[in-house]
């Protein structure tokens, strides 16, 4: 079993209730309220800078050429249509400008910032585990083969952005990089690797609660 597929099976209490939360729910039924949905975006939106730097760490630790442009390009996106997601949302939600560039955290918000940070400097494989979750489980919540999407645009948008060939394709590429840098870690920063894969699981589920 590949060290990505350990993880996931070892965090499935956790990966599973985030997949299935009642926010998740509400957003396929486009049944979020809007004060929910206004603050899970609002404490999204601050990862923003930190996720790009952690972005931006991955490109410059991956140790061959062909992950170094993926990653940039995947960095590119993420600064592009993902960054004006958040702009065009939160003014359509009335959010002001104070709420969108320093509002009050939540200990969730404040825990993933950490660990994105804290991953962006213990090397390549850290910043790949923080990345891979943040990414795969979003893709595990925003696929539902055959399911209607939500009238409301700000909810379709949200799922549309994390879902798709493209995606598919970009979190494949995550696990197949996670695995390659994991074969090559001694047991013991393969262990610090791992619970950082474990804490990114944890929070992710934490963020879906704190919205509430």
């Amino acid at each position: 079993m590949s060290f990505s597929a350990q993880l996931r099976e070892a965090t499935a209490p956790a990966w599973d209730a985030a997949v299935g939360h009642r926010f998740v729910d509400e957003l396929w039924s486009g049944s979020v309220p809007r004060e929910v949905l206004t603050r899970y975006l609002v404490q999204d939106h601050q990862f923003v800078d930190a996720f790009t730097a952690l972005m931006g760490a991955a490109v410059a630790g991956a140790d061959r050429a062909e992950p170094r442009v993926r990653l940039a390009r995947q960095l590119g996106l993420v600064a592009g249509p993902e960054n004006d997601f958040f702009d065009r949302s939160l003014t359509a939600l009335g959010v002001p400008d104070g709420d969108r560039t320093a509002p009050e955290l939540l200990a969730p918000t404040i825990g993933f910032r950490d660990l994105m940070d804290e991953s962006r400097v213990a090397g390549y494989p850290e910043a790949l585990a923080v990345l891979l979750v943040a990414e795969w489980l979003y893709l595990d919540w925003a696929t539902r083969p055959g399911a209607d999407v939500p009238a409301d645009p700000i909810h379709t948008e949200w799922i549309d952005l994390h879902r798709g060939p493209d995606f598919e394709s970009w979190v494949a590429f995550l696990r197949a990089e996670f695995d390659r840098a994991g074969e090559e870690l001694s047991p013991p920063r393969r262990e610090e690797v791992a619970a950082m894969f474990v804490r990114a699981v944890d929070l992710e589920l934490a963020f879906f609660d704190a919205a509430y």
